[in-house]
């Protein structure tokens, strides 16, 4: 498997901050706060709105550590450090970095088995 290059991190980490912004757009009626209304909407309809909304801000708490996440790898990349891991320095695998470019960690430090 050939190595993923810094210029493919960031087109794959661009596109994929683009993409939560269109989701964010999409979803943005989901967290708004839910009415009640009494005689327009019964008590398990509420309920039901309710946890709708919950899980609509969650997943949106969700998004932004992705975002977070992206930009400390956009740093990295800027800094020529991306590809290293944050936490001891060695180099991160491949295949983690191919699966999702914004890690920061290498799979030892990322499960907690240094030591």
């Amino acid at each position: 498997m050939p190595t993923m290059t810094p210029e493919e991190a960031r087109t794959a980490l661009e596109a994929r901050l683009e993409e939560l912004a269109r989701l964010d757009a999409m979803s943005a009626g989901g967290r708004e706060p839910v009415t009640l209304q009494q005689d327009a909407v019964g008590r398990l309809s509420r309920m039901d709105a309710m946890q709708q909304q919950a899980m609509a801000q969650a997943e949106e708490r969700r998004r932004q550590s992705e975002r977070t996440r992206i930009r400390r790898a956009l740093e990295r990349l800027d800094e020529g450090d991306w590809g290293w891991c944050v936490t001891c320095g060695e180099e991160i695998a491949e295949g983690r970095l191919r699966n999702d470019p914004s890690v920061g960690t290498c799979i030892t430090c990322s499960s907690g088995a240094k030591g």
